[in-house]
């Protein structure tokens, strides 16, 4: 396996699991993870806001990461080209 292979398979599952991780932590309807963390961090409903902003780029950032990486993936390692 070489070095650019890695790289990518790296990033592909990093940014897979950060992805899943940060589309758990959105709320609902004033349910979620976040919700708990903004009511315990701020009082105000700005807080809210600014953190639910940050969630959403963040989870937008790492979809692009992983259809970026996957992308690649596809182009330089098409099906039935990798030797373990």
């Amino acid at each position: 396996m070489n070095a650019l292979l890695i790289v990518f398979l790296i990033l592909w599952a990093v940014s897979g699991v950060g992805l899943i991780v940060f589309v758990l932590l959105h709320s609902g309807k004033g349910t979620g993870v976040s919700d708990m963390i903004s009511s315990s961090m701020y009082s105000s409903q700005t807080g809210t806001n600014i953190i639910e902003k940050n969630l959403d780029r963040i989870t937008i950032i790492l979809a692009v990461v992983f259809l970026i990486s996957l992308l690649v993936l596809m182009i330089i390692y098409p099906q039935g080209s990798i030797a373990l």
